[in-house]
């Protein structure tokens, strides 16, 4: 049957599907709740917003948020579960000025209609005792009536997603959900460090800011002293923009960009662009693969932002983009010519803690870097083997760094067997503290990367002796300091932590101890290891997925290998040689670079002409 003969085929949905659509979009998950509630709670003029989240066996079945904003009467509350209902614009041309952070009337209606939802409010100047109370049920008022109230308003989410189940399904852990309001929450502080905020799970406080007009305090509240501290003030006027903020210092520096948080009118958004600008804008300042630490707040003329591209508002669309993004990063790289960039040395102390099985345990505030290479020198010859000992070895700091790593991968090496697949050969050079030159037998060129071929010895080596779970104690256990999101995170990966031979627990709202870890590590040299462990754990590479057990391994063997730009003696690139001989995949790091190259001699002859 054809339209023309009979019931239409096309018909326009009835509100309840309307909404669950609209809900599927802008709401996503229980950080999704927290962020659209304590938006409207800033846009009421609150001064201070508590959020309360409840779980009951590993899941959240609860959030509150309650402000003490400007409150609404019993007309606007009875209004404001309607779809597209909103007190922030009147008329089209609004759009193009708005000021607020909420503005489409979407949120409470969405959340309302996959959740039971219970509004409590009354205006924060009414004279009158008692409130507004409205419960709605997955689109539906149920009650509606007087109660009694402070100024203000509070929103209980109950039961989200329980006319949904695929979505409730698809919810992950709850120290996952928990990390991600964390990172919500956190963005809110400080893209309006003017509003108190206070976080709580099962009424244990994870994060409390106070009310502040300097966003410095703000940064230390959540991330510590030790960040402000490496902090450098940005301040820039356009004609149409004013950025502010603080960037790091070079010494700052992480794997991902998850630190770079910008503020556009007061709105935390995600902007690849200006992410972008804000690395261009340290140039050669900071290595290939690391990114700074940015707290940008960028006020730009309303009419040049376009924040209606995304159903969350976490987007925007800018007017003068190529301008706006050259002015950050020309802003950042003002900020960086105009301090002192050379990083303070932290001079080890003399009552640095010796581990129960040797090696240092530095304090938890060291600063742990790479050891710093001194030039690169030309290896001399080595000498007779009988007059080799560690006592007649240059005692450069370095030196004794790397022979006692180079120890760390001996204890299980063993000699090289004669049917090894990497040739016998001979220790020529080293290049940049990077690469060692090698003669094989048949007059062989071969390069080999110090780093590659000594983390994928370590790999080995960590591999084994974590089936064995070998691990030393550390005297005095490190103490480290994690923002609440990422502690959230390293929460959540303590059991294959400890697995693994690192030992940690929980030490206080975003602290822990490291109580021991791997012996084949044999020192702890401050936190840059677990930071960079949490870090990649977040962030796994879908291309390349790999379990937790074997993304620990990588790293741990990765920063416990010699670095790049450390100089070895002719004996110590021997034994690098000597112990990747020994590995059963020699030809590549566990992250798949190469090891090392090779120039047969007629290659080079033919390089050099002579074929």
């Amino acid at each position: 049957m054809t339209a023309e003969e009979g019931t239409p085929s096309i018909r326009i949905l009835d509100p309840a599907t309307i909404n669950q659509i609209a809900a599927g979009e802008v709401i996503e998950r229980p950080a999704s709740v927290v962020k659209e509630l304590v938006e409207n709670a800033i846009d009421a003029g609150a001064r201070t917003i508590r959020i309360d989240v409840t779980s009951v066996q590993g899941g959240i079945v609860a959030i509150k948020v309650t402000d003490d904003g400007c409150g609404m009467s019993p007309v606007d509350a009875g209004l404001v579960f309607a779809p597209h209902a909103t007190s922030k614009i009147r008329a089209l041309d609004d759009l193009f000025s708005i000021n607020t952070l909420g503005f489409r009337g979407e949120a409470l209606a969405s959340i309302a209609a996959v959740a039971k939802v219970t509004l409590t409010t009354k205006p924060r100047d009414s004279t009158r005792a008692s409130g507004t109370r409205i419960v709605v049920v997955g689109g539906v008022t149920k009650t509606k009536g007087e109660t009694g109230a402070p100024g203000g308003t509070s929103i209980l989410v109950e039961e989200l997603f329980f006319n949904t189940p695929a979505r409730k399904k698809f919810q992950k852990s709850l120290n996952t959900e928990l990390a991600r309001i964390h990172g919500i929450v956190e963005g809110l502080c400080l893209s309006c460090p003017q509003v108190s905020f206070r976080l709580f799970h099962n009424n244990r406080e994870l994060l409390v800011t106070e009310r502040t007009t300097r966003l410095l305090d703000t940064i230390a509240r959540i991330f510590g002293n030790e960040y402000v501290r490496e902090l450098l003030e940005v301040s820039t006027d356009l004609p149409f923009m004013h950025i502010s903020g603080y960037i790091s210092r070079t010494a700052l520096s992480r794997k991902d960009h998850d630190r770079i948080l910008i503020a556009i009118n007061g709105r935390y958004i995600s902007s690849p662009s200006v992410t972008a600008a804000v690395r261009e804008g340290y140039g050669t300042l900071l290595p290939h693969g690391r990114y700074p630490v940015a707290f940008l707040s960028l006020a730009i003329d309303p009419r040049l932002v376009d924040i209606n591209v995304h159903p969350t508002k976490k987007e925007v669309r800018l007017s003068k983009e190529r301008e706006i993004v050259d002015a950050v990063r020309d802003a950042v790289r003002a900020a960086l010519a105009h301090n002192n960039l050379i990083p303070e040395v932290t001079v080890p102390h003399p009552a640095d803690h010796e581990l129960a099985g040797g090696g240092i345990a530095r304090n938890a505030s060291s600063v742990s870097e790479p050891e710093v290479p001194y030039d690169a020198v030309t290896i001399t010859p080595p000498v007779q083997a009988h007059t080799l000992s560690p006592f007649t070895e240059p005692t450069h700091a370095g030196t004794v760094s790397t022979d006692h790593r180079l120890r760390q991968t001996e204890l299980a090496s063993g000699v090289p067997p004669v049917t090894a697949v990497v040739p016998a050969m001979e220790v020529i050079g080293q290049v940049g503290g990077i690469y060692i030159l090698a003669e094989a037998a048949d007059g062989e060129l071969i390069i080999i990367d110090q780093h590659a071929a000594h983390e994928r010895i370590f790999y080995e080596q960590v591999s084994r002796s974590m089936a064995a779970r070998h691990v030393q104690e550390l005297l005095v256990p490190a103490i480290i300091h994690r923002p609440l999101k990422d502690a959230a995170i390293l929460r959540n990966l303590i059991p294959a932590l400890v697995q693994e031979g690192v030992v940690i627990e929980e030490f206080g709202s975003g602290s822990f101890l490291v109580r021991a870890v791997p012996a084949l590590m044999g020192k702890v040299e401050g936190t840059e290891m677990i930071d960079d462990l949490v870090s990649d754990l977040i962030h796994k590479d879908p291309e390349r997925p790999v379990t937790d057990r074997e993304r620990i391994t990588r790293i741990i063997a990765c920063r416990s290998a010699i670095k790049a730009g450390t100089v070895c003696t002719h004996e110590q690139c021997q034994r690098i040689i000597d112990q990747l001989r020994v590995t059963r995949t020699p030809f590549t790091c566990p992250h798949g670079r190469p090891t090392m190259v090779r120039f047969t001699r007629a290659k080079l002859d033919e390089m050099f002409g002579r074929t």
